[in-house]
């Protein structure tokens, strides 16, 4: 799962994955990351938390971290959520099979149809919660592609 910052989207992501991954007992790896590195080492956006929290997901152990070339070896697929951090990646691919590995977040929930997830982080609580919605739908389709 790729963002911008690692604090905000993608974290959510990872959290909500991880927490369907155990529910439906699947062996799968999930992490996230950012194109950035500004916030490494940070927990996700404290109004991120809140509002997973607020659904009964906690992410309070994830950290943020940059993403790496080496993230292309490690899983098979690397879902980001919107266009920039699409490009970000693909420019770090070193071959077509890495870049065959990246896939917009949403087009899970809406098939080629290449929409962001939008970035909440410089909006109010109501963008945290739409992007939780998003976020929630998109990842209980990806469990049933992957049960």
């Amino acid at each position: 799962m790729v963002c911008l910052g690692n604090i905000c989207r993608s974290p959510l992501a990872d959290g909500l994955l991880r927490d369907k991954i155990q529910l439906n007992n699947l062996q799968i790896e999930v992490d996230s990351c950012g194109t950035s590195g500004h916030h490494a080492g940070q927990q996700p956006n404290e109004r991120m938390m809140e509002t997973a929290l607020s659904h009964g997901y906690d992410l309070s152990a994830l950290r943020a971290r940059q993403f790496e070339t080496a993230d292309f070896k490690k899983f098979d697929l690397i879902y980001v959520m919107d266009s920039s951090n699409y490009n970000n990646v693909i420019r770090l691919a070193t071959s077509e099979a890495d870049k065959q590995k990246v896939k917009l977040f949403l087009n899970e929930l809406y098939p080629e149809k290449n929409r962001a997830v939008p970035d909440p982080y410089y909006g109010g609580s109501q963008g945290f919660e739409d992007v939780y919605d998003l976020v929630d739908k998109a990842t209980d389709l990806i469990i049933e592609k992957l049960k």
